[in-house]
């Protein structure tokens, strides 16, 4: 009798992986490659990133036009004539007519220019490394929900199979083979892994929505996670922190910024130079029609820009400080990035092989004595509550092992 209900319970399992499986496959699916893809596509982030580098380009063909020249109709010497002295205007009134032309002095139009062609390359690096952070954040998203659908499915699966024993076990204290105290555990048991099947889903369905959310998307479709959290080819990582400085779009930056505030400093200084104004027109007066011309040059005595030159040499003292600080917390990063890959790549290779080895040896062992009644439904419980536990753990590592890839891949510089 007890072969007989172990047979129906084998094939009522076969039936729901059956289930299950077809259901699955009704289900979308998510590569990781087609998600980063996806995000560096469609993330409105980066249309605005853009967006600011066609603005800075903007500035750059503003800063290379030449100031407008200016038209001047001016008229002087308007009065009231009087019958006995009438007021001729074409004779005795004196008209201005001329154009004047702002000069640059000490190459200011250059140095605006060149401001502008480093606030691009600024722009363009903002863009890489938004670029690269979103990438970032959709692969560590993209692992921690495929972790959780896992541990959920695995809870799922083992729910569905204590329901199983529980009816298996409920026929045996009815025929009277079994003591209902026995049939009380196991419904506790399953129970239990209700419950912890129930958080999991819950805990899975959150990491769904925030990988979506990472995406910038406003739909949160149920979707399976194709990439398996087993790695086909476990290829050590090797860290160059020095490669890594040379790689980091955050050191260019830093340096471009440095660049750009030396740039503006030295367009600062050239703004002590006054610029100048030239004119160069018609003029009549007392009937006569003369020409005119002339210079206007500011006198640089009160205002010789020392407010922005001082403001210059800050930003510049900023930059070159920020450089410094850059390197230094990517050199940290990459510490700290290597030390968590190895530490998780020996928990999956060293122990999580070994252990999942054990649990399912000590299960099986448990499942036969309790078969052929060498063992008590407490051990068996037991043996079981383990394997699970270690399978959990084993998902866990793995989870944990392919985010310190992403994150070593990242502070190394690997291009998205």
């Amino acid at each position: 009798m007890i072969g007989f209900y172990f047979g129906w319970l084998v094939i009522q399992f076969l039936i729901i992986f059956a289930l299950t499986a077809a259901s699955l496959q009704a289900q979308s699916s998510t590569s990781l490659a087609s998600a980063v893809a996806r995000a560096l596509t469609t993330h409105p982030a980066l249309d605005a990133a853009r967006q600011r580098i066609d603005a800075a380009r903007g500035q750059r063909r503003q800063a290379g036009l030449y100031p407008n020249p200016e038209f001047v109709l001016q008229t002087e010497n308007l009065r009231k004539g009087s019958p006995s002295s009438p007021f001729s205007f074409w004779n005795q009134s004196e008209t201005f007519a001329y154009l004047q032309q702002t000069f640059l002095t000490a190459g200011k139009r250059a140095r605006r220019m060149g401001v502008a062609e480093k606030a691009i390359r600024a722009a363009e690096l903002d863009y890489e490394l938004l670029r690269r952070r979103i990438a970032l954040d959709v692969k560590l998203a993209y692992w921690s929900a495929a972790g959780e659908q896992a541990i959920s499915d695995l809870l799922l699966q083992n729910e569905a199979n204590f329901r199983k024993i529980v009816d298996y076990h409920q026929a045996r204290v009815n025929e009277g083979a079994m003591a209902e105290a026995d049939l009380l555990r196991v419904r506790l048991e399953a129970d239990r892994f209700a419950l912890a099947a129930n958080l999991a889903q819950l805990e899975a369905s959150r990491a769904r929505i925030q990988f979506f959310r990472t995406l910038a998307e406003t739909a949160f479709p149920e979707t399976r996670f194709a990439d398996p959290l087993e790695l086909a080819e476990d290829r050590l990582l090797l860290a160059d922190p020095e490669r890594a400085v040379l790689n980091r779009p955050e050191i260019s930056l830093a340096r471009i910024q440095l660049d750009l505030a030396r740039a503006r400093a030295a367009l600062e200084q050239a703004n002590i130079r006054p610029d100048f104004d030239a004119f160069f027109g018609y003029k009549r007066a007392e009937g006569f029609d003369t020409m005119t011309g002339g210079l206007t040059l500011p006198l640089p005595f009160l205002n010789r820009n020392q407010g922005n030159l001082q403001t210059a040499a800050a930003e510049t003292r900023a930059a070159e400080a920020n450089l410094a600080a850059t390197e230094a917390l990517i050199r940290a990063e990459v510490a700290a990035a290597e030390t968590e890959y190895l530490t998780r790549r020996r928990q999956v290779l060293q122990f999580i092989t070994r252990f999942r080895d054990q649990a399912l040896e000590t299960s099986r062992i448990a499942q036969e004595a309790y078969r052929l009644g060498g063992a008590d439904l407490l051990r068996l419980l037991d043996a079981e509550r383990v394997r699970i536990e270690v399978e959990l753990l084993a998902r866990r590592a793995l989870l944990e092992y392919r985010q310190s890839i992403v994150n070593l891949e990242f502070a190394l510089g690997v291009q998205p």
